[in-house]
């Protein structure tokens, strides 16, 4: 891999885990691909590198769109290169109980987490196997073990860990690894909406939550940026496959 090559995608980068992982990327020495919905949300992402000196580009697409995220992997290798690393991170939440929970409601969850990350997977690995090297992290999450009110979105957190390992033995001859981060309570925008849907504040929430977690706080978007950060640098090339969870502690 050669030094122009180190390029990275983060997928919903406007915000929370994904920016804060931009961030990190940048900071590690990658131009990095702010991709959100919309373009213009990246920006406060991209201004943030920059002003650390680094290098970045907002890109809008929506990554459940197969033109779409054709279109952003282009302008991705014409404005900054080659991309041979992948942070699939987009996501959203519909949660629901499972007899309130709509057709739509499941769509939505799957179209964006799973169609997303398939998506935008193939759309890079071409050319992390030209290049012989590559590096994807998919966001999966400690729902993927089972939690009320998210039947779609734990499905789809547990669909992205087959996904990773499936991709694991495919590319890895390729000098490509895939892998899995599963974050446990991270403060962000999303925890915040579960906190409502709940019915309560959120610091209480995240007082509750910390009650519960062995390192006693709840963890923040940078915790998750660092893993992120080891499995896609260099000497990360045996390590492919795998499921990590961080989530303060191990889980039952």
């Amino acid at each position: 891999m050669t030094e122009q090559n180190r390029v990275a995608i983060v997928t919903g980068a406007a915000r929370g885990i994904g920016a804060a992982t931009a961030i990190r990327l940048a900071a590690d020495g990658f131009a990095v691909a702010v991709i959100d919905l919309e373009e213009s949300a990246g920006k406060d992402t991209v201004e943030k590198i920059t002003a650390a000196g680094g290098k970045a580009v907002a890109v809008g697409a929506d990554v459940s769109n197969g033109e779409q995220v054709a279109a952003a992997v282009e302008r991705v290798v014409a404005e900054l290169g080659v991309p041979t690393v992948l942070v699939n991170n987009a996501g959203v939440l519909r949660d629901n109980l499972l007899f309130r929970m709509s057709e739509s409601d499941w769509d939505t969850v799957m179209n964006v987490h799973l169609k997303g990350a398939f998506l935008m997977s193939k759309a890079c690995q071409k050319h992390m196997v030209d290049e012989r090297y590559g590096r994807i992290v998919n966001l999966s999450s400690s729902s993927a073990l089972g939690n009320r009110g998210q039947a779609n979105y734990s499905a789809a957190k547990a669909g992205l860990q087959g996904f990773t390992k499936t991709l694991a033995k495919e590319l890895g001859q390729f000098g490509i690894t895939a892998n899995a981060v599963a974050p446990g309570f991270i403060a962000t925008d999303m925890t915040a909406a579960t906190a409502e849907r709940v019915g309560m504040g959120f610091e209480e929430f995240k007082t509750a939550a910390a009650a519960m977690i062995p390192v006693n706080r709840v963890g923040v978007p940078e915790d998750i940026a660092h893993t992120i950060s080891f499995l896609v640098s260099e000497g990360a090339g045996f390590v492919s496959g795998q499921v990590i969870y961080v989530a303060g502690g191990p889980l039952d």
